[in-house]
């Protein structure tokens, strides 16, 4: 009988533990001024970068959510990545792009941001451009990383750059009212259908 009487008081501990954690995430999530949004197939399906004598594979979500996140967090804060039905004053949908040509040795790089309101306004769309000369067959890791970090710093300048953006950002908005949820963003209109790759 007391055993029977401490597990039951052991499940109820780790009840109210788990509701108090729970609690705790939604109030962490309510804090998010931005969510940011890396469609999966970024993170499934490499892309290939070409040369005569060797191509190289890579995933651009892991390495575009690594440079991009802590920028823009640096930037506005309360900031964290698409999860299920999270939703935020502000969803940025990022779309990376990347082409390596051998005859040059260059690589071009491009980080696109459609940036929405809670309801699922586009506010604009921000594109951060670079080229970056190096070479696909020594440390192509070093050259893709800083030609995006390169591209992520001009998409983040126009946007900076965007009044209206600045203002709808920095505007306190009530909770839960202007607040669209991660998992409705492939619905939300873009300005151009994006194919996978180049």
């Amino acid at each position: 009988m007391k055993k029977q009487i401490t597990h039951i008081l052991l499940a109820l501990t780790l009840l109210l533990n788990l509701n108090a954690l729970a609690d705790e995430a939604s109030v962490a999530n309510n804090n998010t001024n931005m969510l940011v949004y890396i469609q999966p197939v970024e993170y499934s399906n490499p892309i290939s970068l070409w040369h005569p004598y060797r191509d190289y594979w890579f995933y651009q979500g892991p390495v575009v959510e690594r440079l991009a996140m802590p920028r823009l967090t640096q930037l506005y804060g309360a900031v964290s990545l698409c999860e299920s039905n999270q939703s935020a004053n502000t969803l940025v949908w990022l779309q990376p792009r990347m082409f390596y040509n051998p005859q040059v040795q260059l690589f071009y790089s491009e980080v696109t941001a459609n940036v929405y309101t809670g309801i699922g306004k586009l506010v604009g769309t921000y594109v951060g451009e670079f080229k970056q000369h190096g070479f696909l067959n020594i440390k192509p890791d070093y050259w893709i990383e800083k030609s995006y970090a390169r591209a992520i710093d001009e998409m983040v300048a126009k946007m900076q750059a965007d009044s209206a953006l600045q203002t709808l950002i920095n505007t306190p908005q009530a909770s839960g009212t202007n607040a669209t949820p991660c998992s409705m963003v492939t619905l939300l209109p873009t300005p151009r259908i994006r194919a996978m790759s180049f």
